[in-house]
């Protein structure tokens, strides 16, 4: 596990129960080090336990694995893979458990042949040195880029569900990512307010942004080729060119219905800029949608504004509050709303 935060210290400590024999990397030498003494705890409203296994910081890393679930913030992606690299076997596979397109940063390094994609939507936060809370469970899907269902994914398809026993092994994994870039949007819309995401995607004065910001993401999708897939209340039909406004407004129901199940009620990107005062994962997640919008000729005028509202917060310009969105919806086309 080459990250051992909320993601990879879940998904590693259930892995570690289940017998998988797992060793944690991480940059934070108190966290490493708690791990080394008292084990990794994950506590919250699904389970509460500790597991006992290796963790080291990547400049003492020592031998090569056959398989490395990266699950390092987005924007780290580049400097872990280079770092990992040594420690990878020959015909050894990385798997990217991360938000955003990092497959393809990833092929950069490693080669296409060496990575894989995952998509997780589980809710789960570092909260101290040795400790994260599984607040709530998502999806959880695996799959090879190019949709070939080897034995590899079958493998490590098995190896999930001894962490959710509802993870599934897809022949569309960058319809997955595709679609977590559009919740993400939304995520990192609620995020620049202090609500929820649950009671800020319920705020009715401000779903035509959000149903705007939606489609954007999408419009770049498909003219990508993409076919987008759905998610725990995130139904990507309903934010396709010709969706209803109802069809959207069912969609955001979902979504509310979803997040008021866990126990996570933030999202870590509001974590980042509130509580951990740090740079969030924006550029390398939105970045995608701007970068493949440019290239496509498909306007991302939301994303662009709202990636420099994230940048002024990050930077210290401007505060967390409901204003921001306010400042947002200047970008919105005129046509927003009517449909």
């Amino acid at each position: 596990m080459w990250g051992a935060g909320a993601i990879g210290g879940t998904i590693g400590a259930y892995l570690a129960r289940s017998g998988t024999r797992v060793t944690f990397v991480d940059r934070d030498p108190a966290h490493v080090d708690a791990i080394r003494t008292s084990g990794l705890h994950v506590t919250g409203p699904i389970e509460d336990f500790t597991v006992q296994a290796p963790a080291f910081l990547p400049q003492d890393v020592k031998g090569t694995w056959d398989t490395v679930l990266l699950c390092t913030k987005a924007q780290d992606t580049r400097d872990a893979a280079q770092a990992l690299a040594p420690h990878l076997r020959p015909d050894g596979v990385v798997v990217s458990v991360q938000n955003g397109l990092n497959p393809l940063t990833l092929n950069d390094v490693l080669g296409e042949v060496r990575v894989m994609g995952s998509f997780v939507n589980f809710g789960a936060d570092y909260l101290s040195p040795g400790t994260v809370t599984y607040g709530g469970r998502g999806a959880v899907v695996i799959g090879e880029q190019d949709g070939t269902l080897t034995d590899r994914a079958r493998a490590l398809h098995a190896m999930l569900l001894t962490f959710d026993d509802r993870a599934v092994l897809s022949g569309n994994i960058y319809g997955y990512l595709w679609s977590k870039l559009g919740y993400g949007a939304l995520l990192f819309a609620t995020a620049v307010t202090n609500d929820g995401i649950a009671d800020a995607l319920a705020r009715p004065e401000d779903r035509d942004l959000y149903v705007e910001l939606g489609r954007e993401v999408l419009r770049v999708a498909l003219a990508q080729g993409v076919t987008p897939e759905a998610f725990n209340g995130f139904d990507p039909a309903a934010f396709l060119p010709h969706a209803t406004r109802t069809q959207a407004e069912a969609s955001l129901d979902d979504m509310v219905a979803f997040n008021r199940r866990s126990a996570k009620t933030h999202s870590g990107i509001w974590r980042d800029l509130a509580v951990r005062r740090r740079r969030t994962e924006v550029d390398a997640q939105l970045g995608w949608v701007v970068h493949f919008g440019t290239r496509l000729g498909v306007p991302t005028p939301l994303t662009t504004h709202l990636t420099r509202l994230i940048h002024e917060i990050e930077d210290g310009q401007r505060e967390l509050t409901h204003g921001n969105l306010q400042d947002l919806k200047a970008s919105l086309p005129a046509r927003a709303g009517d449909a």
